[in-house]
């Protein structure tokens, strides 16, 4: 697709009204690995599906992963993106466990970079959403037995989001009995907190260690944290018919009010970037 000089700088939208679904934007980015591990110069091509085998290896054995992160249009129409280096990082240490080759660091933030300018019209203006970031490593190669494919695709594509937590779905059983979503505990003990559903779960306590659940009834304040739902209070918790209430039952606790509005305001340039998380896009 070739965006004429008539395009528009921002997508006419409901950007009031964006929730965390689909929507099919201008180009995505693909590049490709064979078995000596390294990476073609990738290109960007219109958005749209892509051809693989049947006996592909992300298809027969599940070998692939992805990456979520997110770009936010400041209040001067540039656009940032939030620590993309470490979302680099996390997909290599994936890639090593699951015996793939991994784009260094600088390819998955070039390919990121090249990925969010080609599609920088579908970034949402400010304080309306974000522009949502998919980078997908899988092994695309052709493969009958069990083993790594011989070849891997790297692939980016983006779309516009609005605020997660209005639209988190809560599996069915949890959903069906009035809750939100559900919280799980560790599988050896089976009273350490792990994460919700569709993101992490912080209870508000000045010291790191495993959380059990008895303590959600003594908590001052519950919040959960993603690249999706960023910072997202916790109104009440329900754990074997006894229910306890938060500060985020009537709206967000002090500290994620805090947390929320500081990430944010770095996220969306509004704040002073002092742990240089940001990356301008030009």
């Amino acid at each position: 697709m070739v965006l004429s000089r008539e395009t528009p700088e921002i997508v006419d939208l409901d950007w009031e009204n964006l929730g965390f679904t689909l929507v099919n934007t201008d180009f995505m980015y693909m590049a490709k690995c064979g078995p000596d591990g390294n990476f073609s110069k990738g290109e960007m091509l219109p958005f749209g599906p892509i051809a693989l085998s049947p006996s592909a290896g992300v298809l027969n054995y599940g070998q692939g992963l992805f990456e979520g992160l997110k770009a936010y249009r400041k209040t001067d129409g540039s656009v940032l993106l939030f620590r993309p280096e470490e979302n680099a990082r996390r997909m290599i240490i994936g890639a090593d466990r699951m015996c793939m080759p991994a784009p260094t660091v600088e390819q998955f933030v070039d390919a990121v970079k090249q990925t969010v300018l080609a599609n920088k019209r579908w970034v949402p203006p400010t304080g309306k959403g974000s522009l949502y970031i998919r980078p997908l490593l899988i092994g695309s190669g052709a493969i009958l037995g069990v083993a790594p494919a011989p070849e891997f695709t790297f692939i980016i594509y983006v779309s516009p989001v609005g605020n997660y937590f209005k639209v988190l779905k809560a599996q069915r059983n949890a959903k069906e009995k009035g809750y939100s979503d559900v919280l799980y505990l560790d599988a050896v003990h089976n009273k350490y907190l792990e994460e919700v559903s569709a993101s992490n779960i912080f209870v508000v306590k000045v010291e790191e260690r495993p959380v059990s659940v008895d303590e959600l009834f003594v908590a001052d304040e519950v919040f959960c944290t993603g690249t999706a739902v960023v910072v997202s209070p916790v109104g009440s918790i329900t754990y074997q018919g006894k229910r306890v209430a938060y500060d985020g039952n009537q709206g967000a606790g002090v500290v994620s009010q805090q947390l929320y509005t500081s990430l944010t305001g770095i996220q969306m340039g509004l704040s002073e970037d002092r742990m240089g998380w940001t990356v301008q896009l030009n």
